[in-house]
């Protein structure tokens, strides 16, 4: 294999999505350069506070639909639920109804959808006052069942979570349904909130202490951890063992993977075509390295492969040609002629 670029344009044109549609060219080959460093690192720290905005009245519990509540009123007993009957937990209180209407005697239909438990308090105390003197009620949540979130993926219990009186967060969504597998990858969680996805780097929350990938969830999210298992980046041309490297925790640096590969071979690779090929989401990008010089492996360093990319090391000249003739000359006459070669003859 050999890598051909003509005005650093692929030679083969490439599928591409333009403008909603599909096209073909060739595609730029991009030098791996500080200035390519920092953009990159830009436009990825622009990514991570790209994240929806922060709702203060998230924090408070809304009160919703299906919501069942328990009302006490003191000095009221035929207010409340029958003293002398038991009845189970499932079945006390009282629902809020599809509409967020709650019924109450005397009081009859009142609103409670989208109030607080301590907004409610107020409005049903101030109902009952027009029927009785000095009303003593109490007001709490029995089950909370109108704000819900799905955890979905790599988690070890997906499902449903319940939303209650303490916000709930992207980490106790995940603590809740019993923590991440093994395969799970915490560095690219995606939330799914009001027809939008963001990317959230959990892993980071957890390394770094990084609070503002910890987001409050609300009703209607959904909270996908992926696998790992697919995060892979191919290693072919002249490297130390062509293979596949898994990318773990989220990060994998074009030297650490060159390492993980056993290094290049420099006796029949070609340093300065050190290739990073990248098939996007129908937007191929492919970057170059030029590793003549040993301090470009700073660059390679500070570049983050990505699942699916594919690190190709060129091959010399003289390495192609000696192949050549390993394939039609004899071994025996190509063994004799690398000695010959060697001994200056």
């Amino acid at each position: 294999m050999e890598m051909k670029a003509e005005n650093n344009l692929t030679e083969l044109e490439l599928p591409v999505m333009k403008n909603g549609k599909m096209t073909k060219e060739k595609t730029r080959i991009v030098p791996i350069t500080a200035d390519l460093i920092i953009d990159r690192e830009n436009v990825r720290l622009q990514a991570v506070n790209n994240l929806p905005p922060v709702d203060v009245n998230q924090s408070v519990y809304k009160i919703g639909p299906h919501d069942r509540l328990l009302i006490t009123v003191w000095e009221h007993p035929e207010l409340n639920d029958p003293g002398s009957e038991k009845i189970m937990p499932e079945l006390a209180g009282k629902v809020v109804d599809d509409d967020g209407n709650l019924y109450y005697p005397y009081v009859g239909n009142i609103y409670l959808a989208g109030k607080t438990v301590s907004e409610a308090r107020t409005l049903l105390t101030n109902e009952l006052s027009k029927y009785f003197k000095k009303v003593k009620l109490d007001l709490r949540v029995l089950s909370f069942q109108s704000h819900r979130a799905a955890v979905v993926g790599e988690v070890k219990t997906p499902g449903i979570q319940a939303m209650t009186e303490t916000p709930m967060t992207v980490a106790e969504a995940i603590s809740r349904a019993g923590g991440v597998s093994a395969d799970a990858d915490m560095s690219n969680v995606a939330l799914a909130r009001d027809g939008k996805l963001y990317k959230i780097d959990v892993q980071a929350l957890y390394e770094k202490g990084s609070s503002t990938q910890n987001l409050l969830l609300k009703d209607g999210d959904v909270l996908n951890i992926p696998d790992r298992k697919d995060n892979k980046v191919m290693m072919i041309g002249e490297v130390g063992k062509q293979q596949a490297l898994q990318i773990n925790k989220g990060r994998l640096s074009l030297s650490q993977a060159l390492a993980e590969a056993y290094g290049v071979d420099f006796n029949s690779s070609r340093p300065g075509e050190i290739y990073v090929i990248r098939p996007g989401d129908m937007n191929p990008e492919i970057f170059q390295l030029n590793a003549e010089s040993p301090d470009a492996m700073i660059l390679a360093d500070q570049f983050n492969l990505q699942a699916h990319d594919t690190v190709f090391v060129g091959t010399a000249g003289v390495t192609q040609w000696s192949r050549v003739l390993n394939q039609i000359l004899p071994s025996s006459f190509t063994s004799v002629m690398s000695r010959a070669a060697f001994m200056g003859m």
